[in-house]
């Protein structure tokens, strides 16, 4: 599959024509335009960008701060930087923040496309492999304890991911709006893939911190998850990868200081994934007389404290109650999977 090369720039006209002009390498590489550096981060949210050619200067959010961003959020992704307006200075502070070339206009498109074209070889210097899971490979990167990016696409789906090594660690993952460990299983559970090797990592901050193996145990646990072999089988298998990967997510999200509602959050999307049917989650005082007259009621029956409640919209929502200062209220639509979500708050 070609990679994605987005191209971005406020002149319509000169993407058209660059665009126009690069076709002829569609073969090697797939042209990606926007109009702006807005219009570029959710290109970048939207689908697997190898690589960007960001003009300099452009309303709303400039080269620079596109740069910024990118090398924020995706280091591995190179920028090349081009402007009308040139000079010495401009020059050495794009490369020192970190642009992989300088180009002044008029950009011819041949001259563009050699550039792209040698940088993405650069993205796979280390060699290309097929026929050989992404496992496997991990446990020969772990091995020999080497630093690489290893960009993984799943040949069926098409789908990409990007893993980040330095000495045998696993540091980082990105795959889709995925990142770190939930990004991880995902890339790690993929069969059928292509595997491209760039000898170097420019991620540092370990996200993960789990051995490799154990990300990899936990991907194909999470894999037979879907699958399933028996009926009372798998309910074991997701019960514990679920409480795993819950622990997991947890974990992560109290360590970065995230917020109660953040931490829900991530519960659902640990154990429901896209299932949940999530419209919002909010704090609503209003509730809490009703949530504690519930819980005096479970004291006088001794049925135990008060864990969860729900209230049927009789439409396209309900809400589920959790007992907080103020009550935390969860409203799904009508095709979340009530049981599990009230099961998952009563245990």
């Amino acid at each position: 599959m070609p990679s994605n090369v987005l191209i971005v720039d406020d002149d319509q006209e000169l993407l058209l024509v660059l665009k126009e002009g690069l076709n002829k390498y569609a073969d090697q590489f797939s042209v990606v335009l926007a109009g702006d550096g807005h219009v570029a981060v959710q290109k970048l949210e939207e689908m697997p960008i190898s690589l960007v050619v960001a003009d300099l200067k452009m309303p709303k959010m400039d080269g620079f701060s596109l740069l910024a961003y990118i090398s924020e959020n995706y280091p591995d992704v190179p920028v090349m930087i081009m402007t009308a307006y040139g000079t010495p200075r401009m020059e050495k502070l794009a490369r020192e923040s970190g642009a992989l070339a300088y180009m002044e206009k008029p950009v011819m498109a041949d001259d563009l496309a050699n550039q792209i074209i040698a940088s993405l070889n650069r993205q796979s210097e280390g060699g290309t492999l097929r026929g050989i899971s992404t496992g496997m490979f991990l446990q020969l990167i772990e091995m020999d304890q080497k630093t690489c990016t290893l960009r993984v696409t799943e040949k069926q789906s098409g789908h990409q991911g990007v893993l980040f090594f330095r000495d045998g660690a696993l540091l980082d993952a990105r795959t889709g709006h995925f990142k770190a460990i939930d990004a991880a299983y995902r890339i790690l559970s993929w069969d059928d893939v292509s595997l491209s090797i760039q000898d170097s990592c420019p991620v540092s901050k370990n996200t993960i911190n789990r051995d490799p193996q154990a990300v990899l145990m936990e991907a194909m646990r999470l894999k037979d998850e879907g699958a399933g072999s028996s009926e009372d089988q798998a309910d074991e298998t997701n019960d514990q990868a679920k409480q795993i990967k819950e622990e997991i997510i947890e974990e992560s999200l109290a360590e970065n200081g995230a917020s109660q509602i953040d931490i829900i959050r991530g519960r659902l999307e640990a154990n429901l994934g896209e299932r949940t049917g999530l419209q919002d989650i909010y704090q609503e005082s209003g509730l809490d007389d009703l949530v504690n007259a519930a819980h005096r009621l479970g004291t006088v029956f001794q049925a135990g404290p008060l864990k969860t409640a729900y209230i049927d919209r009789q439409g396209a929502e309900f809400q589920v109650l959790l007992p907080s200062n103020p009550t935390t209220v969860i409203s799904v639509s009508s095709r979340s999977p009530r049981e599990k979500l009230i099961g998952l708050f009563s245990s």
